[in-house]
């Protein structure tokens, strides 16, 4: 009974995720002052690679994929800035491996900075305007922080 139990509560668990990854970007696109958890993600994004966590790796590309094509953000932006900060940033936070919340902290506060300052440098060179600079975004940051915390 209690391992019937269980694989119902996995698979509803999944179908959550699933629906999240899914329809949230949707509501970002519409509710402007939901946050866009792009550090939350591309956090499990690294996560899923450095645990070989094919589920991390699959809702979190889908996600951001999901994410930039419902905000009209450059596609691809998130992903390929979250492969060269764990190729060129991430090594050097694993002095922190005695500390739980300071890796997962600057690791989302750097990619959030690192995405921002991506998404300008396009903007600047194509001389286009993706994203405002604005109070949600802090708000934005901050959620992401916190959300980076509880995981």
């Amino acid at each position: 009974m209690a391992q019937e139990t269980k694989s119902k509560h996995s698979i509803l668990f999944f179908i959550g995720v699933l629906a999240f990854t899914l329809f949230y970007p949707m509501l970002i696109s519409i509710y402007v002052f939901l946050p866009l958890f792009i550090g939350t993600m591309s956090y499990l994004l690294i996560q899923g690679l450095e645990k070989n966590r094919l589920t991390y790796l699959f809702f979190s590309i889908v996600y951001l994929i999901n994410l930039e094509v419902n905000l009209s953000l450059p596609l691809f932006l998130t992903i390929i800035g979250t492969f060269l900060f764990y190729v060129i940033v991430y090594p050097y936070l694993r002095h922190f491996r005695r500390c739980n919340i300071c890796k997962p902290l600057l690791s989302v506060i750097l990619l959030d900075l690192l995405y921002l300052g991506a998404l300008f440098s396009f903007d600047f060179i194509f001389q286009t305007e993706s994203i405002v600079l604005d109070n949600i975004l802090l708000y934005s940051l901050v959620v992401d922080m916190l959300m980076v915390v509880l995981l």
